[in-house]
């Protein structure tokens, strides 16, 4: 493989870079877990790929918690975030999704950002935190910073908001401390056991008070549509439901509203009608005892 490596070391650095780069071609790399097999596919000697791996920026390469939300840097590990207990009870659909991401292997060097700005529609750790209703902080080349919902981050398939000179810095969750019981799991269907892109993927966290009673819903699906999507209507569905004493038929109700969001395609791995029938079926899934 050819190509040209730049490694800024500080936040000034990058930013020089990209803005002395606008009218070059250039990727940006920290695991390079997809874009090595990309450039192995498709060589390209005139791509500069800005290295990240070297930067030392807290907000780009930490996790940082306090009362009201949790900052994970875009070069936050999948690793680093199964290693960590208080995600793991606070955020299990986060900690599942990251521990079903590929290979132990890849989950060392496979960065939280690389899964989101690759916007693929089957990306494990982008699903949940769509279902987390997490938002992106997106920094500029000349240093100006905007932050969106998550929602709003996939355009199309391999498509984000980022313009030419923006890059994801890090992702901000609501902290989840006020509520006494959660239901919260990634659900990822593959034609193997292990190490596979999902065919159809289901995220979701519900909150509930003391009474079982929902007070908030998040729910995202994956691999069957263009993108990554929370389903809004499914999520609203929910609110104010006992979750334990969820019927079968508000099960399937709730069950066809998430289907509502879906516009699976077919392809090599598995047929639209059958992406379909499966997530209306692990939909339901949710409040099997």
């Amino acid at each position: 493989m050819n190509f040209n490596l730049i490694s800024p070391q500080s936040t000034g650095e990058l930013l020089e870079v990209i803005a002395e780069n606008q009218s070059n071609k250039f990727r940006f790399g920290a695991g390079c877990t997809d874009l090595i097999l990309e450039l192995k596919k498709q060589p390209d000697e005139e791509l500069i790929v800005i290295n990240l791996a070297q930067l030392s920026d807290n907000r780009f390469t930490s996790i940082e918690k306090n009362h009201d939300e949790v900052r994970i840097g875009a070069l936050v590990t999948a690793n680093s975030i199964t290693s960590d207990e208080e995600l793991r009870r606070r955020f299990p659909v986060l900690y599942e999704s990251a521990n079903k991401l590929g290979s132990r292997q890849i989950r060392q060097v496979a960065t939280i950002g690389g899964n989101l700005c690759t916007a693929s529609p089957a990306g494990d750790i982008a699903c949940a935190l769509a279902a987390l209703e997490a938002r992106c902080e997106i920094l500029s080349a000349n240093g100006i910073t905007r932050i969106i919902p998550m929602n709003d981050f996939f355009i199309d398939v391999r498509k984000t908001d980022l313009k030419n000179d923006e890059i994801l810095r890090s992702v901000l969750t609501p902290a989840n401390n006020e509520s006494p019981k959660v239901y919260s799991d990634y659900i990822k269907i593959g034609t193997r056991c292990s190490m596979e892109i999902a065919v159809v993927s289901l995220a979701y966290h519900i909150q509930a008070d003391e009474d079982d009673k929902i007070t908030k819903a998040g729910i995202a699906i994956g691999s069957v549509a263009p993108t990554i999507k929370l389903v809004k209507s499914a999520c609203e569905y929910l609110i104010g439901r006992d979750f334990s004493a969820v019927s079968s038929s508000e099960a399937e109700e709730f069950a066809a509203k998430v289907v509502e969001y879906a516009s699976p395609i077919s392809d090599i791995r598995a047929s639209a009608w059958y992406r379909e029938e499966v997530l209306y079926n692990i939909s339901k899934s949710i409040f099997e005892n």
